[in-house]
């Protein structure tokens, strides 16, 4: 059975295993005489379980060299392995992120969560499929100087997940300052597939930011509600923590994982030479087979892993990764400018033109950085010269089901969500957050498989026309179906090609008048879990409800 124990603080200083073992306590015991832990098993996890780790995970404010000059004051993830495979924890891949987790599928796990901050906090492990008391819902954030134990079974598949904080109303702060990092699971089927490995498996956390001239992070200001109810966006792109990021690679394959861990900004993704992407994973790990894309949109929250050859460039070289422009991300922009205009109020001529030039302006203006959809340079890949090493991504890759909604329940009568603006804040079917709560068409049973429909109703309203990443808490589930009203379907078009629905997701973008279905099954944990909106400023604000499995 699961326990939900929150540990009393500790002295700073030195944790030694006989601390961990006099607060951990007999659940810390029952693990190591080899007692069940929390999290179940599921199917293809019968095989002998891994061995245990504990690790021990701190945040706290620190420093970071993000710029030549006076260090960045920042917030960090501090990690440790008090027990087991040392491996289990690896330094970040560089700039101020949390250390990076490497789990294995079927590994028990216990992380001890010391908050070392000034405000309370909650680590979420997105992603992944555990019981609510482990997944860091806001209603368990404690305080300053306060701990929160996690017990789990790695139940999900070999893929590129990641952690970050969820207090509520302070997560979007939170992950700016520098709170967040990746979390990696292996399993035996990805392990048979010689994908590229090592040195060739480069994770990419992308994110905007904007420094003041002293070289700290500008926040968002206090007055600034249009901001807030936009979602900040950066000046600055960094990658791995470091501005104006270059990759250096040898002429062979390698496997890149990218996610963006940005409060608001959406990315279209494409290599500056026109290459096309090979996706061979998507949020909840690897797909059948490789997926090729001119381009591919990543929201806020979602990963993406592309196999990439580099042996075509045995003569050295540089290679740029843009996120090419696109309409629809951004309120004004989407609704002044471009496709949308035209498709609400007809192919307009110059005072479209000029309307939808000087709203973009006002909005980069009140934002501080490019509004969602301008062009961007966002890292550069420097090929070093050599001989090449060619090679060809596998022709098939996991096993992942077809994606469809016919064993669902309610397959002819999705339960829908509608995303939308009331009253100056973000609802979901016209409510906001409450934090223990779940009305009675939030509630699923156990066992069962639902469609849901995420309906963004974009109205003529100021703010009423925006992109929404909608994340799941709790379950990964498949796209089954996408449709875009009429009017809006030649700004569509600018990002339709750039979806990879293949494969399992948790968090899905959802365009301005866009209607997506997913298909969703909710298996061995009852409990209150939330889904939210994964612009940070909008989930901070309110656009956050709770399912409940019962």
């Amino acid at each position: 059975m699961a326990t939900n124990r929150r540990l009393s603080p500790y002295d700073a200083g030195r944790v030694t295993r006989r601390d961990m073992l006099r607060y951990l306590g007999a659940a810390g015991l029952a693990g190591i005489t080899g007692i069940g832990l929390a999290g179940g098993s599921r199917a293809g996890n019968s095989r002998a379980v891994t061995k245990d780790v504990e690790i021990l995970l701190t945040a706290r404010p620190g420093q970071a060299r993000l710029l030549p000059g006076t260090p960045t004051q920042v917030l960090r993830f501090d990690a440790s392995v008090v027990r087991g495979d040392p491996a289990a924890v690896a330094p970040s891949p560089g700039g101020y992120l949390g250390p990076t987790l490497r789990l294995k599928k079927g590994q028990r796990v216990r992380i001890r969560f010391d908050n070392r901050l000034t405000e309370p906090s909650i680590v979420h492990w997105h992603g992944l499929h555990l019981p609510d008391e482990m997944d860091g819902h806001p209603r368990f954030a404690v305080a300053g100087g306060g701990s929160y134990h996690y017990e789990f079974t790695v139940n999900d598949r070999a893929g590129t997940y990641w952690y970050h904080p969820h207090p509520h109303g302070r997560t979007g702060p939170q992950i700016y300052y520098g709170l967040a990092g990746l979390l990696l699971i292996s399993d035996d089927e990805e392990r048979t597939l010689g994908l590229p490995q090592d040195e060739q498996d480069i994770a990419l956390v992308i994110q905007d930011r904007t420094f003041g001239a002293d070289n700290q992070l500008r926040t968002l200001g206090r007055g600034m509600m249009m901001e807030r109810m936009m979602g900040f966006l950066g000046k600055d792109i960094l990658v791995n923590g470091q501005p104006g990021y270059t990759l250096t690679v040898s002429p062979r394959a390698y496997r890149l994982r990218l996610l963006n861990a940005s409060n608001a900004r959406i990315y279209k993704l494409a290599w500056s030479d026109g290459t096309p992407l090979h996706v061979i994973a998507t949020d909840g790990g690897l797909l059948t087979r490789p997926a090729e894309r001119p381009y591919a949109m990543l929201a806020p929250g979602e990963r993406v892993e592309l196999w990439v050859d580099f042996s075509r460039y045995a003569d050295g070289g540089e290679l740029a990764l843009k996120s090419l422009p696109f309409e629809g991300g951004m309120a004004m922009r989407g609704m002044m400018g471009g496709g949308m205009m035209r498709g609400m109020m007809g192919r307009g001529g110059m005072m479209d033109g000029m309307m939808g030039d000087t709203m973009s302006r006002m909005n980069e203006g009140m934002m501080g950085g490019p509004a969602n959809g301008r062009e961007l340079d966002l890292l550069t890949v420097r090929i070093a010269r050599g001989r090449p090493a060619k090679s060809e991504p596998p022709a098939r890759l996991a096993r992942v089901p077809p994606a469809g909604s016919g064993d669902a329940r309610n397959a002819g009568n999705p339960r829908t969500f509608r995303l939308a603006m009331g009253m100056m804040e973000w609802t979901l079917n016209g409510r906001t957050f409450e934090m223990n709560a779940a009305a009675a068409d939030e509630r699923v049973a156990l066992g069962a498989t639902e469609v849901w429909e995420l309906a963004n109703e974009a109205s003529m309203g100021m703010m009423g026309m925006m992109a929404h990443p909608m994340h799941i808490h709790g379950v990964q589930f498949r796209v089954v179906g996408r449709e875009v009203l009429p009017g809006l379907r030649e700004a569509y078009a600018t990002v339709r090609e750039g979806f990879v629905d293949e494969g399992w997701k948790d968090t899905v973008l959802v365009m301005p008048g866009e209607r997506v279905r997913l298909m969703l099954r909710f298996e061995d944990y009852k409990g209150l879990f939330p889904y939210h909106c994964h612009n940070l400023e909008h989930a901070d604000l309110g656009m956050m409800r709770n399912y409940r499995v019962v």
